[in-house]
Protein backbone atom coordinates (compact mmCIF):
# COMPACT_ATOMS: atom_id res chain seq x y z
CA UNK A 1 0.00 0.00 0.00
CA UNK A 2 1.23 3.30 -0.74
CA UNK A 3 2.45 5.81 1.95
CA UNK A 4 -0.09 8.47 0.77
CA UNK A 5 -2.60 5.84 1.32
CA UNK A 6 -1.69 5.53 5.18
CA UNK A 7 -1.69 8.85 5.70
CA UNK A 8 -5.08 9.77 4.39
CA UNK A 9 -6.65 6.92 6.02
CA UNK A 10 -5.07 7.95 9.35
CA UNK A 11 -6.46 11.39 8.54
CA UNK A 12 -9.58 10.58 7.92
CA UNK A 13 -9.80 8.08 10.95
CA UNK A 14 -8.53 11.13 12.84
CA UNK A 15 -11.19 13.03 11.46
CA UNK A 16 -14.25 10.40 12.12
CA UNK A 17 -12.65 9.90 15.76
CA UNK A 18 -13.08 14.08 16.19
CA UNK A 19 -16.59 13.68 15.44
CA UNK A 20 -16.88 11.04 18.53
CA UNK A 21 -14.74 12.62 21.09
CA UNK A 22 -15.46 16.15 22.83
CA UNK A 23 -13.00 18.96 21.72
CA UNK A 24 -11.08 19.83 18.27
CA UNK A 25 -7.90 18.10 18.55
CA UNK A 26 -8.17 15.55 16.42
CA UNK A 27 -9.50 17.34 13.88
CA UNK A 28 -6.17 19.39 13.33
CA UNK A 29 -4.36 16.46 13.22
CA UNK A 30 -6.28 14.89 10.84
CA UNK A 31 -6.20 17.69 8.62
CA UNK A 32 -2.33 17.80 8.87
CA UNK A 33 -2.19 14.12 8.26
CA UNK A 34 -4.62 14.51 5.21
CA UNK A 35 -2.03 17.16 4.20
CA UNK A 36 0.97 15.47 4.38
CA UNK A 37 -0.65 12.61 2.16
CA UNK A 38 -1.48 15.05 -0.61
CA UNK A 39 2.49 15.94 -0.63
CA UNK A 40 3.52 12.58 -0.49
CA UNK A 41 0.99 12.10 -3.53
CA UNK A 42 2.63 15.00 -5.46
CA UNK A 43 6.40 14.44 -4.17
CA UNK A 44 6.84 11.05 -3.32
CA UNK A 45 9.38 11.89 -0.41
CA UNK A 46 11.23 9.57 2.11
CA UNK A 47 9.27 8.64 5.01
CA UNK A 48 11.97 10.72 7.33
CA UNK A 49 10.75 13.71 5.55
CA UNK A 50 7.07 12.45 5.70
CA UNK A 51 7.56 12.63 9.53
CA UNK A 52 8.79 16.00 9.92
CA UNK A 53 6.34 17.07 6.92
CA UNK A 54 3.63 16.28 9.72
CA UNK A 55 5.14 17.51 11.97
CA UNK A 56 5.16 20.70 10.53
CA UNK A 57 1.92 20.89 9.46
CA UNK A 58 0.67 19.28 12.96
CA UNK A 59 1.85 22.38 14.43
CA UNK A 60 0.40 25.29 11.62
CA UNK A 61 -3.09 23.43 11.48
CA UNK A 62 -3.09 23.36 15.71
CA UNK A 63 -1.93 26.91 15.93
CA UNK A 64 -4.44 28.24 13.32
CA UNK A 65 -6.94 26.19 15.12
CA UNK A 66 -5.69 27.50 18.51
CA UNK A 67 -6.31 30.96 17.36
CA UNK A 68 -9.44 30.34 15.95
CA UNK A 69 -11.07 28.79 18.89
CA UNK A 70 -9.84 31.76 21.22
CA UNK A 71 -11.81 34.18 18.80
CA UNK A 72 -14.86 32.50 18.89
CA UNK A 73 -15.35 31.34 21.71
CA UNK A 74 -17.75 33.88 23.96
CA UNK A 75 -20.75 32.69 26.27
CA UNK A 76 -22.24 35.80 26.70
CA UNK A 77 -22.47 38.01 23.26
CA UNK A 78 -24.32 39.83 21.35
CA UNK A 79 -24.28 37.21 18.96
CA UNK A 80 -25.74 34.17 21.74
CA UNK A 81 -28.61 35.66 21.39
CA UNK A 82 -29.53 37.74 24.55
CA UNK A 83 -29.61 40.83 23.21
CA UNK A 84 -33.14 41.60 22.38
CA UNK A 85 -34.57 39.12 24.76
CA UNK A 86 -37.19 40.35 27.53
CA UNK A 87 -36.29 39.78 31.28
CA UNK A 88 -37.62 40.58 34.65
CA UNK A 89 -36.25 42.59 37.58
CA UNK A 90 -35.66 40.41 40.71
CA UNK A 91 -33.50 43.04 43.00
CA UNK A 92 -31.55 46.31 42.21
CA UNK A 93 -29.63 48.55 44.34
CA UNK A 94 -29.12 51.62 42.16
CA UNK A 95 -28.24 51.25 38.17
CA UNK A 96 -26.97 47.22 39.39
CA UNK A 97 -28.77 44.29 40.34
CA UNK A 98 -30.10 40.97 38.73
CA UNK A 99 -32.85 40.02 35.84
CA UNK A 100 -34.11 36.49 34.97
CA UNK A 101 -34.18 35.92 31.68
CA UNK A 102 -35.66 33.10 30.52
CA UNK A 103 -35.04 30.45 33.32
CA UNK A 104 -31.29 32.19 34.55
CA UNK A 105 -30.78 34.78 36.38
CA UNK A 106 -27.79 37.34 35.29
CA UNK A 107 -26.15 40.35 36.70
CA UNK A 108 -27.12 43.20 35.18
CA UNK A 109 -26.85 47.03 34.96
CA UNK A 110 -29.04 49.96 33.32
CA UNK A 111 -27.73 52.65 31.90
CA UNK A 112 -27.41 55.88 33.60
CA UNK A 113 -30.15 57.76 31.99
CA UNK A 114 -32.62 55.34 33.58
CA UNK A 115 -34.08 55.10 36.69
CA UNK A 116 -33.56 51.96 39.37
CA UNK A 117 -36.28 49.08 38.41
CA UNK A 118 -38.55 47.91 40.96
CA UNK A 119 -38.48 43.86 41.15
CA UNK A 120 -40.97 42.54 38.64
CA UNK A 121 -40.65 45.19 35.83
CA UNK A 122 -40.49 44.17 32.38
CA UNK A 123 -36.93 44.85 30.96
CA UNK A 124 -35.06 44.31 27.69
CA UNK A 125 -31.82 43.22 26.93
CA UNK A 126 -29.77 45.71 24.80
CA UNK A 127 -26.19 44.94 25.27
CA UNK A 128 -24.04 42.92 26.97
CA UNK A 129 -20.67 43.44 28.73
CA UNK A 130 -19.01 40.78 29.89
CA UNK A 131 -21.27 38.78 32.06
CA UNK A 132 -23.43 41.67 32.72
CA UNK A 133 -26.29 42.73 31.17
CA UNK A 134 -27.49 46.03 29.89
CA UNK A 135 -30.63 46.10 30.25
CA UNK A 136 -33.57 49.10 30.13
CA UNK A 137 -37.43 48.99 30.65
CA UNK A 138 -39.30 47.99 27.78
CA UNK A 139 -42.09 50.38 26.12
Amino acid sequence: MSSWIIWMLAGLALLMLEVHTPGAFMMWLGLAACGTGLVVLASGVGFELQVVMFGVLAAISLGVGLRYRHRTIRLNTQQAGLAGRSATALAFQGREGRVRVGDSDWAARVPSDVAEPSAGTRLRVEGVDGTVLIVRPEG
